[in-house]
């Protein structure tokens, strides 16, 4: 059953990265700009005082300082209340290769930031959304180490719906504010995916034969 789920996750991650591949194609070849200006606009035109303080509210909870601060919470949970030592460096190859990723595919495609429309200014290059691979790596590694020492169903549920629901907010506050475009977002999203499910199916990987290791030397 693991080498199953290793298999799966190792799939999963393959299929994410020929997304965020076949959406920096497009990007590159400058395909996607109708879809962005329409989604863009339609996001846009929610535009009120209250939407702008909830959107620059989790624009910031996407930002540096509120997932440093989450990250070591979150390690101070696996490493002293529940002794996962193994899962504690899963965390940290999660959290430290998406902000890698994002740096990276930034450089490489240099695109720049939309010109219109900006409710907030922002230095640096658009595509991929640092804060959307940041943001799926983080709260999709906390539901994967979080999930079996939740008991019941209800608990795994409510999890899974508050990760997601910070993923897409984050994700839509980049778009609302004007500092990325929806395909940024996407690819950010898909970008932070694969690197999520390589990093847990190497770990699954290396814990497996690690294990089997261990009891054919018994």
């Amino acid at each position: 059953m693991n080498r199953s789920y290793v298999i799966y996750a190792y799939v999963l991650s393959l299929l994410a990265a020929c997304g965020f591949g076949i959406i920096a194609l497009a990007v590159k070849g400058d395909r996607l700009l109708a879809f962005d200006h329409s989604i863009s606009s339609l996001i846009q035109s929610w535009e009120s005082a209250g939407w702008t303080r909830f959107m620059k509210g989790f624009s910031w909870i996407g930002s540096t300082m509120p997932i440093i601060v989450l990250s070591l919470g979150m390690i101070i949970v696996l490493y002293v209340l529940l002794g996962r030592r193994k899962e504690l460096l899963l965390f940290i190859a999660a959290i430290g290769g998406s902000t890698a990723v994002g740096y990276v595919s930034k450089s490489l495609f240099a695109r720049e930031r939309p010109n219109f429309h900006r409710l907030l200014e922002e230095d640096g290059f658009s595509f991929p959304s640092s804060s959307s691979v940041a943001a799926v790596a983080l709260y999709g590694i906390i539901v994967y180490l979080l999930w079996s020492h939740i008991r019941n169903r209800t608990g795994k549920i409510a999890l899974t719906s508050a990760a997601i629901f910070m993923m897409v907010c984050i994700g839509l506050s980049r778009i609302y504010l004007g500092v990325h475009y929806p395909s940024d977002v996407i690819g950010g999203m898909l970008a932070g995916a694969a690197w999520l499910w390589l990093a847990i199916a190497v770990y699954k990987h290396l814990s497996d034969s690690h294990d089997r290791s261990a009891k054919l030397s018994m």
